[in-house]
């Protein structure tokens, strides 16, 4: 037996649901841009001769955290 919104205020939890939901599928979509944009410029500038160990510097994390920046931006399957 599955309930319904049968009652005003589950019908407005319902509806801040959606809008949760819609939210967090932007800010996901988003993020997947900046992930592309980063990786782009992290190419860039290693094509420019900066090293991973120098971006980490600059940014002031570790060289392996440029490494997962770089391979999440990367343009691959999706899962």
């Amino acid at each position: 037996m599955s309930k319904h919104p049968e009652l005003p205020e589950h019908a407005e939890l319902v509806d801040r649901l959606k809008e949760v939901r819609a939210a967090a599928l932007e800010h996901a979509r988003i993020a997947r841009e900046l992930a592309r944009e980063r990786r782009r410029l992290i190419d860039t500038l290693l094509a420019a001769g900066f090293s991973q160990a120098d971006l980490a510097r600059e940014l002031g994390v570790s060289r392996q955290a440029i490494q997962k920046m770089a391979a999440v931006g990367e343009d691959g399957p999706r899962r």
